[in-house]
């Protein structure tokens, strides 16, 4: 019993003693380990930021002078992960200058006038009188783009051509001047008539290069023919060098072209043709359907009896027209204006004024209000 006893306390001082040693050496091992664990993972984090940062040099080396690169968080199954996506910069387009018509060269806008109109040179007469009711810069020589028409269907007319032989679109009447589009494609076949309708109406280029083309002697005749008429109507400031107006060098003072309105509203059938609010003609093919570039000719407020518009970058907005207000039937000439509708705007401000004050004869000189 005695052995017994103290094979007990031998197993008990074993514990006592060996089993803290087993557990510190235990301890000082699990230690070890987590602090090679943290080694291992600061040198992992280390390695996977070196890889970030030169696949990050990488991609930044690769963009142009356009992108740059955006550093986005995403979540895959759960877990963050950061990704780079290029985004091209807006392109950064360089302020463009505003193009000067020949009447801004000329100052001409810096003439003032009662009526604010947005037009830097204007005309009103009555046309039963020829008494001029209101005018500015009306004297100047300008650009008058597809006002030009206006003389082309006076020379077509007055040559008595028949009106129902069939013309043809060529390459000569592709316009290299402005390389403006044309619903005419080359091959189109329409009578002169038709030809005649759609350049007034719709300011149709290529038309208007056909009927010059089918002249007697051909264009060079035909604009020969446009300025002897000019000279006839006494337009002193006017000279034609093509049959459309594309061209700057087709220039008229605004008393030149109200006499060219006159002129004109003689025919009837330039009067149908250039009010006509929509045609439709068939080159060949499929229909096509024009409409009239002034839209006053459909608002029932006016009465109209002639109208063209015009434009190239050189002449700005242009618009003449005969139109009867307050029962006398008035002439408008509207050249170099600013902004799309201006033209017709100022044609409303004509229309208020004259109906508001009924002029006798009141001639207005825009010059002399300049402020």
């Amino acid at each position: 019993m005695t052995k017994s006893a103290l094979g007990i306390l031998f197993s008990l001082l074993l514990v006592v003693f060996i089993a803290p040693s087993a557990m510190a050496t235990e301890a000082s091992a699990t230690a070890a380990r987590k602090k090679t664990g943290l080694k291992k993972t600061a040198v992992a984090k280390r390695h996977a930021s070196v890889r970030k940062r030169a696949v990050k040099h990488a991609v930044n080396a690769s963009l142009d002078s356009r992108e740059k690169l955006v550093k986005k968080v995403i979540l895959i199954h759960g877990k963050r992960k950061v990704v780079y996506h290029r985004i091209a910069y807006a392109p950064v387009i360089p302020a463009v200058p505003p193009v000067l018509s020949a009447g801004d060269l000329a100052g001409l806008n810096l003439t003032r006038d009662p009526l604010e109109l947005k037009s830097n040179v204007a005309l009103v007469l009555d046309q039963s009188s020829s008494e001029v009711l209101f005018e500015k810069n009306s004297q100047v020589a300008l650009p008058i783009a597809s006002i030009t028409k206006l003389m082309t269907s006076l020379v077509v007319v007055e040559s008595n051509q028949n009106m129902d032989e069939v013309l043809t679109v060529t390459d000569d009447d592709i316009d290299r001047e402005k390389n403006s589009h044309s619903r005419l494609r080359i091959g189109s076949q329409l009578t002169r008539a038709n030809m005649l309708h759609i350049a007034l109406m719709s300011s149709e280029n290529r038309a208007a290069s056909a009927l010059g083309r089918y002249y007697p002697g051909g264009l060079q005749a035909f604009v020969a023919a446009m300025n002897a008429k000019a000279k006839s109507l006494g337009m002193n400031h006017t000279h034609y060098v093509e049959p459309t107006g594309l061209s700057s060098n087709n220039v008229a003072s605004a008393r030149d072209l109200a006499k060219l309105v006159v002129a004109a509203y003689q025919h009837p059938i330039i009067r149908q043709y250039s009010t006509d609010s929509k045609y439709a003609v068939d080159p060949g093919g499929s229909m096509l359907q024009y409409k009239n570039s002034n839209h006053l000719v459909q608002n029932p407020e006016w009465e109209i009896g002639l109208q063209k518009t015009g434009y190239i970058s050189e002449a700005g907005r242009c618009l003449v027209m005969q139109a009867r207000i307050e029962g006398r039937p008035i002439v408008m000439v509207f050249l170099d204006s600013k902004g799309k509708q201006s033209r017709l705007a100022d044609a409303g401000r004509i229309r208020k004024w004259l109906e508001a004050t009924k002029p006798a004869v009141m001639s207005r000189n825009a010059s002399l209000a300049q402020s």
